[in-house]
């Protein structure tokens, strides 16, 4: 009861087959380029939201991202 198995032919896609289809960068580039911005805000209040630089006052946000600092390697004390 064995079957052999034929590998596909890849002359010709089966009907109904999956076709992978292309972004254009223009289609990318804004997304690219608010989540690249997103990060450098985390970035920021991650790493450099406390002591003279501080933006918000007080320390809620630092220990808010406490752990994360540490996690990151950024010294916080």
């Amino acid at each position: 009861m064995a079957q052999s198995i034929a590998p596909p032919s890849s002359a010709t896609p089966a009907s109904g087959a999956a076709v992978p289809t292309t972004l254009p960068a223009k289609a990318i580039l804004p997304w690219a380029v608010f989540f690249g911005l997103l990060m450098l805000v985390l970035l920021y209040f991650v790493g450099a939201e406390q002591g003279a630089t501080s933006l918000i006052s007080g320390t809620g946000v630092h220990e808010w991202v406490h752990d994360g600092r540490h996690l990151l390697g950024f010294p916080c004390h």
